[in-house]
């Protein structure tokens, strides 16, 4: 099912990068504010919720050798240190996002005011988890990592049974990708196969913040995901997260790519004013091949076309056998539109654009082609 939220949507990951300490989420989501601010993008800021007491086996916590387990127990944050970061992102103008890996963090997105949902490629047949979250009824965003063709169909069909309003985003899980790996050609799959689903392009390449974004767009994708992070505290960055000034890289390809592309692909363009009156100057209008008295009909044997077309001349557009002049035209005159027997007034869109478009005649050419009697 389409949806408008998800149409031109940026998702900032945060994931764990606030490491456990509220501030450094804060700062997280004010720096990236103003990246979003200074280049007019929708953007949503995306947490990662898990209710750590149930979602890790108690008998496990002290694993430490298991990466998994040790960085969420490392970056363990309360509740109401979420609450603070949703209140920010709201403050800031952003969409507020999660996504929960078990049921109490899909009941805590409904009480923190998450205004999208978002589905892991790692929990994409976790039917208990995918129930849940169906039932709070808001918008869901999924990610193809992993996945195979019946996963897919069978989600896409259980949110569309539900009318809730699902997009798929293409991703590869591979942390971080090279270039080599990104398969975009997997967007025009994802588009003909799920025609009525908005799809996006999740990705983690760190060889440019341009290049993918620009062909992604081009092929369709209409939301967009990103791991961030900044630097601060001597902590390592990932190579698959970016910073504020690649990301500001990022939103400046796809408006370079928004630009290229024009106008929507379901629907015939309009052309600018400059390249209509460009083509105009290539236009033949129609002229006399001899003196023609009033009355006249005209044929291909009393008229030729030539450029160049004058403002207020008929055009080999408009040209139609058998049209009747109301006034005489004398040899090597334009034929002008309000000359011929119209069921278009004066006052006609076409006769308005008839009026203004092509060249003015020089003086020597308005005095010839005064109309006067033969």
């Amino acid at each position: 099912m389409r949806a408008s939220v998800f149409d031109n949507l940026f998702v900032l990951e945060m994931a764990n990068n606030h490491w456990g300490d509220v501030s450094r989420g804060m700062k997280i989501i004010a720096d990236y504010a103003k990246v979003v601010r200074y280049n007019n993008v929708r953007a949503a800021m995306k947490f990662q919720f898990r209710d750590v007491d149930s979602f890790i086996h108690k008998d496990f916590r002290h694993r430490t050798d298991l990466r998994y387990i040790k960085k969420t127990l490392d970056t363990q944050l309360g509740w109401e240190d979420y609450q603070r970061m949703v209140t920010a992102v709201r403050n800031s103008s952003m969409i507020s996002m999660a996504t929960p890996f078990d049921e109490t963090s899909v009941e805590k997105c409904t009480e923190l005011g998450i205004q999208i949902i978002k589905i892991a490629s790692s929990d994409i047949k976790d039917w208990f988890l995918i129930e849940k979250i169906a039932a709070t009824k808001k918008p869901v965003i999924i990610s193809t990592g992993g996945s195979s063709l019946r996963d897919l169909d069978d989600i896409v069909a259980f949110f569309a049974k539900r009318n809730i309003p699902l997009a798929i985003n293409h991703c590869v899980s591979i942390y971080p990708s090279e270039d080599y790996e990104l398969e975009l050609n997997q967007i025009d799959f994802l588009k003909a196969r799920y025609p009525e689903n908005v799809i996006g392009f999740s990705t983690h390449e760190y060889h440019s913040w341009h290049d993918s974004t620009l062909i992604a767009y081009g092929k369709g994708a209409r939301t967009f995901e990103r791991h961030v992070d900044i630097e601060m505290g001597g902590i390592a960055v990932s190579p698959y997260c970016s910073l504020p000034e690649q990301v500001d890289a990022w939103f400046k390809a796809f408006a370079k790519a928004q630009e290229m592309c024009g106008a929507p692909g379901n629907a015939k363009r309009l052309p600018p004013e400059k390249e209509i009156t460009y083509l105009d100057g290539l236009v033949r209008g129609v002229y006399a091949r001899r003196d023609l008295p009033a009355g006249h009909i005209l044929t291909d044997e009393s008229v030729y076309l030539a450029v160049p077309l004058q403002k207020g001349q008929i055009s080999c557009r408009e040209m139609m056998r058998g049209e009747v002049l109301l006034q005489p035209v004398v040899k090597d005159a334009a034929i002008a539109f309000n000359n011929i027997d119209s069921p278009y007034g004066a006052d006609s869109q076409l006769a308005r654009t008839i009026a203004e478009r092509g060249i003015d005649p020089s003086p020597v050419e308005a005095t010839r082609t005064a109309p006067r009697l033969v």
